[in-house]
């Protein structure tokens, strides 16, 4: 199940960014917590300030901040387009474009899922029907572009490609679901393969990145599982075996890591695990279906507690939940909150529902508080928000808005 490991810690992603930016998938660190600090929570009865507002394409990827840039990847009529704005006016700074063929076979949205992940200067975006680019981020100009799903012969899946990329140890890593190139490894400057590993099918969760005895790593829940791999050679370092057991299913949450410890979660009748290096191999410190099992969004940590939506949106069993890391204990469940993206910040935790509702409540395992709650947007708004320089970007399925939450 596993191979040899002495040691495992979390890492600060080898992505070196401003306080103010939130360049990738998930936040600076890919787990959902924001360093922003002495942000206003009294808000009043119609919600934080709105600053701007407005109307975009189709997707569910979600905004990104680097660079004094606010970029939002989406589609307007048969183009895929990324387009960088001003985070405090919304005034437009660069806009790039291409053609794309994607169509959705259950009729949701034809946007892209991926977000774009910012790195030394380019923009890197992944479209709905694996088409892959590198742009410039100061000017929108494209570096470099790559058809992956042609490439490396990746089926289309049913909501087409939905890993966000991420780069550590020096590639550019993604989950590509080809015969042989599962996962797939790129020069971030050049577009060029630098490995491939698996044959594993690609899922709708996206990588994040750890440190494992010295050795930058990335790890993934692919179709298979688990999946770590020392990022600049592609060898599996250990893999734990996690998926639904029917294939009408997706697996969309990042894994979390804490220390020595990994986080999986999934719904249709998966559940939830946490696993543990000890003694050079993977061990399973509790695993369970009635805890935290999350149809697609991360959990947040805060503190000792996991709080993440627990059910599914598609059946409406969807309840907000603290429960324990260390033992998957529940501690409280909000049942009707729906699903949500959260992000750690301030003290507590900002979600994000489907509904399109911006909610705060106390991260404390001690029931639920909530503190405010705005509606801010339309039914369904499933894109993470980003939170960067005391402001919040958040879209659903027609705008993007920006909300005033410095004091």
């Amino acid at each position: 199940m596993t191979r040899t490991l002495a040691a495992f810690f979390t890492l600060a992603l080898a992505l070196t960014v401003p306080a103010a930016d939130w360049p990738q998938f998930l936040g600076p660190t890919r787990d959902g917590q924001s360093p922003e600090t002495k942000l206003n929570w009294e808000w009043p009865k119609d919600g934080p300030p709105v600053a701007w507002k407005l109307d975009v394409g189709s997707g569910w990827a979600s905004p990104v901040v680097a660079g004094g840039k606010v970029l939002l990847f989406h589609r307007v009529q048969d183009d895929e387009v990324l387009v960088a704005l001003d985070p405090a006016t919304g005034k437009e700074k660069w806009i790039a474009k291409y053609a794309t063929k994607y169509r959705d076979d259950f009729g949701f949205d034809n946007g892209p899922r991926s977000t774009p992940c910012v790195h030394d200067g380019k923009v890197f975006t992944l479209g709905a029907n694996g088409n892959l680019h590198a742009f410039d981020l100061a000017t929108g100009k494209v570096l470099w572009a790559r058809d992956v799903r042609e490439e490396y012969k990746a089926v289309k899946g049913f909501f087409g490609i939905a890993c966000s990329p991420l780069v550590v140890g020096g590639n550019l890593v993604l989950n590509v679901g080809g015969k042989g190139a599962g996962v797939v490894a790129l020069d971030p400057a050049t577009g060029k393969e630098k490995w491939k590993a698996t044959d594993d099918a690609a899922s709708y969760s996206s990588p994040t990145a750890a440190e494992i005895d010295g050795t930058a790593a990335a790890v993934f829940v692919t179709r298979f599982g688990l999946r770590v791999f020392d990022a600049a050679t592609g060898k599996v370092m250990y893999e734990f075996a996690f998926r639904p057991r029917v294939n009408e299913s997706v697996q969309a949450a990042t894994p979390l890591v804490w220390k020595d410890e990994i986080f999986l979660t999934a719904s249709y009748a998966t559940g939830a695990a946490l696993v543990r290096v000890k003694g050079g191999e993977l061990a399973e410190v509790w695993a369970n279906d009635k805890s935290l099992s999350s149809q697609y969004n991360t959990p947040v940590r805060a503190g000792d507690y996991l709080y993440g939506v627990h059910g599914r949106a598609d059946i409406g069993t969807a309840a907000l939940r603290c429960v324990e890391w260390k033992t998957g204990a529940e501690k409280w469940s909000a049942a009707n909150f729906g699903v949500a993206s959260l992000v750690a910040a301030d003290g507590g935790i900002v979600a994000l529902t489907e509904a399109g509702d911006l909610v705060r409540f106390d991260a404390t395992p001690d029931g639920y508080k909530e503190r405010g709650r705005a509606r801010l947007l339309d039914k369904p708004t499933r894109a993470a928000a980003a939170l960067a320089d005391g402001r919040l970007f958040a879209r659903d399925g027609g705008k993007l808005v920006c909300v005033k939450l410095s004091r």
